[in-house]
């Protein structure tokens, strides 16, 4: 690895902030997001929400404990959320040459470099994301030499199609059958689910699931915009006429609004952090969450069969819908967190207690 040389993150509204290379000597374009989390670089960069996205990391200490190997148990990577990094680019404020622990195999810049991930480091990482967080989400690429690309807004692109498997696949061979669409699944959700004894039969986003034999419909994350998803809301506008339960996550929470007949819309900056605080709506119980994620519900246009479940207590958008009266619910932010916090954890355990109630009729 060369210290010195030279990149250049350019944003959509002409700044432009000089660094230095790591990882991948290519010029990378994407929508400019940020993440505030203190550990957890191995499982951000692998998460598949992060899709076509450059990462800017706020904490400034970065590389310092390495890179682990991609060792699959099960089918599922263990200290990773997919088998393959997902951002195009990444900017730090500083750099750790030297790593350290306890299964780290590689350091971050062979990694990056290995997965074609293009790195900036000596940025003001905090100064640029309160940019970010003035003007909201913004463009933009790294530039390496002359390779100089044109902007890229991966909000256009079907980003879901690119990260949901091809194939249907089961994990575990507990009592209780989840049926799990897969619009980007974080590795953790299925290791909670598979604790609680299940059976986790992982479908494509557009797979039809209906003529199924399931106890209970999961519905994960992803990356993108969710009205593009069309064939998945299709799909779950059938299951909303049955009985059986549902429970979704972040994208899946989006995609089950839009089912029942809400609205999403775009956030400003998005809320990216290990930190949220969100309120349980009709309660005192407030709890500190993960979340990574550009849209919200509208939670203006929930019919009246459908209430808000969680309320974010810093902007007050939506963490969560429930039915009223069916057991169907789900949460904005990340209960699975790996990385923590996990306050929300319990989800998990209620969504199985509704599986078990529902398949005991």
């Amino acid at each position: 690895m060369q210290k010195n040389d030279e990149a250049k993150l350019i944003l959509e509204d002409g700044s432009s902030i000089s660094g230095k290379l790591f990882g991948y000597h290519g010029s990378q374009a994407g929508e400019v997001v940020f993440n505030t989390a203190m550990t957890g670089y191995p499982e951000s960069l692998t998460d598949p929400s992060y899709r076509g996205q450059i990462l800017v990391l706020t904490y400034p200490l970065i590389g310092n404990y390495g890179v682990p190997d991609l060792t699959l148990t099960d089918g599922l990577p263990d200290f990773f959320e997919s088998e393959s990094i997902h951002i195009r680019g990444l900017i730090i404020c500083d750099y750790s040459f030297k790593y350290n622990h306890w299964n780290a195999k590689k350091s971050l810049d062979t990694w990056l470099m290995e997965n074609k991930v293009t790195g900036i480091y000596d940025i003001d990482t905090r100064a640029l994301t309160k940019k970010l967080r003035e003007n909201g989400s913004m463009l933009g690429k790294i530039v390496v030499a002359e390779d100089n690309p044109q902007f890229y807004d991966p909000n256009k692109d079907n980003l879901v199609a690119q990260v949901s498997p091809k194939e249907k696949r089961d994990f575990g061979n507990g009592q209780f059958r989840i049926l799990l669409v897969d619009c980007g699944c974080k590795a953790n959700i299925i290791r909670y689910l598979l604790k609680l004894d299940t059976t986790v039969i992982v479908v494509p986003y557009d797979y039809d699931f209906s003529s199924e034999d399931y106890d209970g419909l999961f519905i994960s994350n992803g990356p993108g915009d969710p009205v593009i998803c069309n064939s998945t809301i299709n799909h779950l506008q059938k299951a909303l006429t049955q009985d059986k339960p549902i429970f979704g996550i972040c994208l899946g929470n989006q995609l089950l609004a839009l089912a029942a007949g809400a609205k999403t819309y775009k956030l400003k900056y998005g809320h990216r952090s290990h930190n949220q605080p969100v309120l349980m709506a009709g309660t005192d119980r407030a709890f500190i969450t993960s979340q990574n994620h550009g849209f919200a519900v509208d939670s203006s246009s929930i019919p009246d069969d459908w209430e808000p479940y969680f309320i974010n207590l810093n902007d007050k958008s939506n963490e969560g819908i429930r039915h009223k009266s069916k057991p169907f619910f789900s949460s904005q932010f990340h209960p699975e967190a790996s990385g923590g916090p996990t306050d929300t954890e319990f989800l998990f355990e209620q969504f199985i207690e509704i599986v078990k109630k529902y398949k005991s009729k």
